[in-house]
């Protein structure tokens, strides 16, 4: 998977707060993830990040749309 800084990911399974997005602050052996509903961040397994990502929501296809 290719999940970049600043990527957005799109997940199975809402956090407590509701939301389905989070926001890549790290990438690495593991991700440092921030909720984009209430701001918690968590640490949390490459492999585990990998499996439960629904979409990938880069910054670049963002602005290409709002651009069109």
């Amino acid at each position: 998977m290719d999940i970049h800084i600043g990527d957005k990911l799109k997940m199975k399974k809402a956090h407590p707060c509701g939301a389905f997005e989070w926001e890549v602050l790290r990438v690495g052996i593991d991700f440092r993830l921030k909720c984009t509903g209430c701001g918690h961040m968590i640490m949390i397994p490459r492999k585990q990040a990998e499996k439960n990502v629904k979409q990938i929501i880069s910054p670049d296809a963002a602005n290409n749309a709002e651009k069109e």
